[in-house]
């Protein structure tokens, strides 16, 4: 087609579009031309605002490291992981699920421990953290021999990875759930952090006047053959920022309760904390996600 004016342009773009075999790819591609074209010509984009857009991807791409991922971060930021995760789970989005958001800080390889064990592995000062989980079905039976991946953020707000301060692996365990698909721990309380904002994303919240504010939360990614992997946060329900998460990944099934304790535990000086908490899993395939970060 030859392109004579800007309205040809889209035309002669979804023609080639249309070509592509995948079917699948073909649908994704088609879609994105039509939406993409159209956000251009809605928000009148300049020269100028388009140089400066591709430059900040490829700012983004370069600031990827080993232990970083700004697109991720990105993502986040934009609500478009919640949105996919949601739109994937609980009868696409109809119903409450336990999935959430992977985040930047998921390694794979955490040391296995033992039920009942710590994922302690450095000097750590905080308030102990017992928890106590179970895993089940849609029909709320027992989920037994699931493997759980757990990791979470230190009193100080950095993961270990972030943190030279903190051994490798600290506050990260894998468990296997029991007979009646629980699974036991103990820890330190995590607090609610700041993402990294010296990057894209920084710049974005500032521009916007928004806060960069997660609110408290454990990780947990759990495998077991016949269903779909569950990618899951459990969010403390007295953080502060519980209400305005600049990952907008808080949703009403996620909330947990952080039941502070000021009379004696066995194992622990007052005040201690315990989080009891059922993960519904969902079945499909178990297929483990790539890693964010090594």
């Amino acid at each position: 087609m030859r392109i004579e004016r800007q309205q040809d342009v889209t035309p002669a773009v979804l023609e080639v579009m249309a070509r592509t075999r995948d079917p699948r790819l073909r649908e994704i591609m088609t879609s994105l031309v039509t939406h993409l074209h159209g956000f251009v010509r809605d928000v009148r984009l300049t020269e100028a605002e388009f140089r400066d857009a591709t430059a900040i991807l490829n700012e983004i791409g370069a600031l990827a490291s080993d232990t970083h991922n700004e697109f991720v971060l990105m993502a986040g930021s934009l609500g478009v992981s919640s949105l996919v995760c949601l739109l994937n789970n609980g009868d696409h989005g109809n119903t409450e699920t336990s999935q959430s958001l992977l985040g930047p800080f998921w390694r794979l390889n955490a040391p296995r421990v033992e039920n009942g064990g710590t994922i302690v592995r450095s000097d750590t000062p905080g308030d102990p953290l017992f928890v106590d989980a179970r895993v089940v079905d849609g029909e709320g039976r027992p989920v037994a021999g699931a493997e759980v991946d757990i990791w979470h953020a230190s009193p100080v707000g950095l993961y270990e990875n972030q943190d030279p301060e903190q051994a490798e692996m600290n506050l990260r365990g894998k468990f296997t759930t029991d007979a009646e698909g629980r699974f036991r721990f103990r820890s330190v309380m995590m607090i609610g952090y700041p993402i990294p904002t010296d990057g894209v994303v920084g710049r974005l919240l500032a521009a916007q006047g928004r806060h960069p504010m997660r609110p408290a939360h454990l990780h947990a990614l759990i495998v077991k053959p016949g269903f779909k992997v569950l990618i899951s946060q459990v969010y403390d329900a007295n953080d502060p920022h519980i209400a305005s998460d600049v990952q907008f990944g808080v949703t009403k099934a996620l909330v947990g309760h952080f039941v502070r304790h000021d009379g004696p535990h066995p194992d622990a000086a007052a005040p201690w904390f315990s989080l009891d908490y059922t993960y519904v899993m969902e079945p499909g395939e178990a297929v483990l996600p790539r890693p964010p970060i090594k």
